[in-house]
């Protein structure tokens, strides 16, 4: 299996870290997104849509879009529940995290590490701010009830949050505030096998 992404992404990251935890072997390919070679003809012609994380399956089989992998790769494992309901509240989470979470964290994250807060996208930038916020407040109050997003262990639902949010400082949020989510934070990376984001990736 070949996966296609960028180390510091958190969207390729959560393929990494769900690869180490249970022990998936696999060939790391890096991808320069800042280079374009997104827009390469080599990898529009994996995924016309021009994005990352990429996956070639065993079978030649070409999987995008983050979360759709984490699905793959974790079916049968303790990361993806039995019970239908538990499996519906993994996939909320992970809606969640496309849609409401990841506008805001992922997006300061990539106009202030990557991009340096160029003067164009200020005003962005603070509304990222204000949709992450709001986004780790729904995280606090979840997790101040029980230890993990979706049921009470640790799911694909976990690693579809963790991946941005324990980087979310990077974007410049101030997770202080957040006990319930710094506690989860350490859960997570208590993980056997977890693997860091700045880990050597291969």
């Amino acid at each position: 299996m070949k996966i296609y992404g960028d180390a510091n992404s958190g969207n390729c990251y959560k393929l990494k870290l769900l690869c180490a935890l249970l022990s998936i072997e696999h060939e790391w390919i890096t991808v320069d997104i800042l280079r374009g070679e997104t827009g390469s003809e080599q990898f529009l012609a994996m995924n016309p849509n021009g994005q990352i994380p990429v996956c070639i399956t065993d079978d030649g089989e070409v999987l995008t879009q983050s979360n759709a992998i984490l699905y793959y790769l974790g079916q049968g494992s303790l990361y993806w529940p039995a019970d239908l309901l538990a499996q519906t509240r993994v996939l909320e989470w992970q809606f969640f995290e496309q849609y409401s979470h990841e506008p805001g964290v992922a997006v300061a994250r990539f106009i202030r590490l990557y991009q340096g807060m160029p003067a164009a996208r200020q005003d962005e930038y603070q509304a990222c701010l204000r949709t992450g916020y709001r986004a780790l407040n729904v995280m606090e109050e979840r997790l101040q009830l029980q230890d993990y997003l979706a049921t009470d262990s640790v799911s694909l639902a976990d690693i579809s949050l963790y991946a941005y949010t324990h980087v979310a400082h990077e974007g410049g949020f101030d997770l202080s505030t957040f006990p319930a989510i710094r506690a989860w934070i350490s859960r997570i990376q208590g993980l056997d096998d977890y693997v860091s984001m700045n880990n050597q990736y291969k």
